[in-house]
């Protein structure tokens, strides 16, 4: 269960992913040990994972797409969000309401080759996919990604 305490360190972490836990503790009128503690618990449940982003538009090569599908079966719409999840361009994935069923994130090192690949190779192989579309990142504001390890 996430706290008030746990929503002040990871708000501070999220201004400053470098901040030290003794800066954090005098800021939030706390011990050191209690901030220690409480990121340990953080990162150890899954809630909180400490990371660097990047500003995508700064590297060469990166393209970002946003698509969105329609699933054959809305039964298998679970086991088609977690296959889809895996890929390996897939930044994020989820479930939305409106005219599709699911919406993804995806992020290329290759470039439009990349998304071409990701479009007409990777997704087909999951099978199911009644339709997408596909929509290109031109340009965003406050968006940094985590590179994955084939960035």
């Amino acid at each position: 269960m996430v706290d008030s305490l746990d929503l002040a360190i990871i708000r501070l972490l999220s201004q400053n992913g470098r901040m030290p836990t003794g800066e954090m503790a005098r800021q939030l009128e706390v011990t050191n040990p209690t901030v220690r503690s409480r990121l340990k618990t953080l990162v150890s449940s899954g809630v909180l994972k400490v990371a660097a982003l990047v500003d995508f538009f700064k590297i060469e090569k990166l393209a970002v797409a946003l698509v969105a599908l329609k699933v054959e079966k809305h039964q298998e719409l679970d086991a088609k969000i977690e296959e889809i999840s895996q890929l390996d361009q897939v930044h994020w994935a989820a479930v939305i309401s409106g005219r599709y069923d699911i919406i993804v994130e995806v992020i290329s090192s290759h470039g439009m080759a990349g998304l071409y690949q990701f479009l007409t190779v990777d997704l087909p192989k999951v099978g199911g996919i009644q339709s997408s579309e596909s929509f290109i990142v031109m340009k965003a504001k406050k968006k940094w990604i985590l590179l994955s390890e084939e960035m």
